[in-house]
């Protein structure tokens, strides 16, 4: 009889754990959405270099940095990179425009997953907005002809430039693919994405970056 009490005690507690576990799942699920845009991008903070006979500022103090930040628009970051040609163009080049900034890689999976609806919105809106979709060019992993050769087999049309030293990976501490920058015309960070984005969520980047 013990035993008996014991089982259904068991089995009670066991499901109790998994409905427990299917909730938790749910929540932690409908967080990372991939519908979620943040509005400050994670990009390395650039430093400047005090003139020979400049008198340093004073310290800030951290609620006065956070302060200023969030009433003054980070510049988006300058890097170089390759385009199809072997050219050097830097993201600068394309300011003027408001900027849909990508990095991707053929490996990646959910890179591929979103790449239909980007490739659908440069057809529709590249004339008024710049797509700039850099491929991880690590020379190992990822080189310049299977990058190349996903793309034409693909047949997207979207601009491609080829990160091959890293640089604007590390200029935008990249840390995960793909993640996507949506760029003012005045080059202004507007916001961010990390991981594969939707068709709509894509769309709703771009009309922030164009209003």
């Amino acid at each position: 009889m013990k035993k008996k009490i014991t089982w259904i005690v068991l089995a009670v507690l066991l499901v109790a754990l998994i409905g427990g576990a299917s909730v938790l799942y749910d929540r932690l699920g409908s967080a990372y959405e991939v519908d979620q845009l943040a509005t400050q991008a994670p990009v390395v903070p650039q430093t400047e270099v005090p003139a020979e006979n400049e008198i340093p500022k004073e310290t800030e103090t951290p609620e006065e940095t956070e302060a200023q930040a969030e009433t003054e628009p980070m510049t988006a970051p300058d890097f170089t990179a390759l385009d199809a040609q072997g050219n050097e163009v830097r993201l600068s080049d394309y300011f003027g425009k408001p900027i849909v900034l990508n990095f991707w890689a053929s490996w990646c999976g959910p890179c591929k997953s979103e790449m239909p609806d980007f490739d659908e919105a440069y057809l529709a809106q590249g004339e008024e907005i710049q797509f700039l979709m850099v491929n991880m060019t690590d020379g190992s992993r990822e080189t310049l002809d299977t990058a190349k050769s996903f793309v034409a087999d693909s047949g997207y049309s979207f601009p491609v430039v080829f990160d091959v030293n890293q640089e604007a990976a590390m200029t935008y501490a990249v840390s995960s693919l793909p993640t996507t920058f949506f760029i003012g015309a005045d080059g202004s960070m507007v916001a961010y994405a990390m991981g594969a984005i939707d068709g709509d969520t894509l769309q709703r980047g771009i009309e922030m970056i164009t209003q």
